[in-house]
């Protein structure tokens, strides 16, 4: 039988014990992730059920994926949905929802609808007492977010729509160049656009958090210029750490910070370091962001393990290079963090942060009350 949250730290008893309690304790937001569901719950009937897709579309195919364990979930025929987001210990995380056309709006707007009329359990944070009611109650809560796969439209209509069933975090751009700003796998070192820069003037107007991640360092210089609210890098890692493309530069990190935004320290082992990274690897980041921008501006976003069997993620690099990664960022996606490999395994981050050093306000910080703290400035 596999046991999770076990990750060596060589912690004393007493140091458990007191991870035990931080865990239990804290509302813990991750910032964006897939779960709860990861590779190992997809039963040979989800496994038949992707596979009668068979490969025409890609995309399709994983979004398909992404949805069926909710779907079943909603249906009552997937019970393990709950148990695994209870054992995470996580309160809330992210769902998405993409304002590139009306009709993704919809789709996204529709699936959640389905999800919220039937989980008792399960409710849409819009402001931040939603979250700490959630977490009150025993319950779990999600927030809407877009990462703009397909680019944001010019039409801002549809990001007043997205604001009024929910939105409350909106990333720039993904990877690329597109008319709103210069991403972060994009060539050329463009920033933000005028029609970007427009965009974010709405998003302050209507509450809408300004999220930079897989945006170029210029774009989150000038976000962060231009914004008159806080401002996140919602998942990414520290470029002083490991060169890679998806890091954020302390420049830019320290830009977030001084809007009194967060970053948002990933799970993705190949974003982390070299070859098999550990959950060591992810705390070199976090202390890194630690000692640089001060802690009540780290966060948690994990970002992976990738929703899906291991048989459907092997075909997923196609896909990631289609939006924007080249075959230089070394994208895995059936590699796992080791010490990360399950959202059962959320204890190691609370217990790597005692491990590290961490006071109790700075690991409630870094689980969830450091994002709280953000949105609730710019949500309400």
């Amino acid at each position: 039988m596999t046991e999770y949250g076990v990750y060596d730290y060589g912690l004393s008893a007493e140091a458990e014990k007191r991870a035990a309690r931080l865990h239990e304790e804290s509302t813990i937001i991750d910032v964006i992730w897939w779960g709860p569901v990861a590779y190992r719950s997809y039963t040979p009937e989800m496994n038949a059920a992707l596979r009668a897709m068979g490969d025409g579309d890609l995309a399709a195919l994983m979004g398909y994926s992404e949805r069926l364990p909710r779907r079943l979930a909603a249906a009552g025929k997937l019970p393990e949905y709950r148990r695994l987001w209870d054992a995470s210990g996580v309160t809330a995380g992210q769902y998405e929802v993409q304002v590139g056309d009306s009709r993704l709006l919809l789709e996204g707007v529709s699936q959640l609808t389905y999800l919220l009329d039937r989980l008792p359990w399960l409710r849409k944070a819009v402001r931040a007492d939603d979250f700490q009611q959630a977490k009150g109650n025993g319950e779990h809560a999600f927030y809407l977010q877009c990462q703009p796969t397909p680019p944001i439209s010019r039409d801002f209509a549809l990001v007043d729509l997205a604001y009024d069933v929910g939105l409350r975090v909106l990333q720039l751009t993904y990877n690329v160049q597109d008319a709103i700003a210069t991403g972060c796998t994009e060539r050329s070192k463009g920033g933000v656009s005028e029609l970007g820069a427009k965009l974010i003037a709405r998003l302050n107007e209507l509450g809408v958090i300004v999220d930079t991640a897989h945006c170029g360092n210029q774009t989150i210089l000038d976000a962060c210029r231009i914004s008159q609210r806080p401002v996140i890098c919602s998942h990414t890692a520290a470029a002083a750490q490991y060169a890679h493309d998806r890091g954020i530069s302390d420049e830019a990190a320290l830009a977030v910070a001084e809007t009194g935004g967060i970053i948002g320290v990933v799970t993705i082992p190949f974003f982390l370091g070299p070859g098999k990274s550990t959950m060591d690897t992810m705390f070199d980041h976090i202390d890194h962001f630690t000692r640089t921008v001060g802690w009540q501006h780290v966060a948690i976003a994990t970002d992976w393990p990738m929703a899906g069997p291991k048989w459907l993620l092997e075909k997923r690099k196609a896909l990631s290079l289609a939006n924007g990664f080249r075959p230089e960022h070394g994208n895995v996606p059936t590699q796992n963090l080791i010490g990360f490999d399950d959202y059962r395994d959320f204890p190691n981050i609370t217990r790597g942060l005692v491990a590290r050093g961490y006071t109790d306000e700075q690991i409630h910080g870094i689980l969830g009350d450091n994002f709280l703290r953000v949105f609730e400035a710019v949500c309400g």
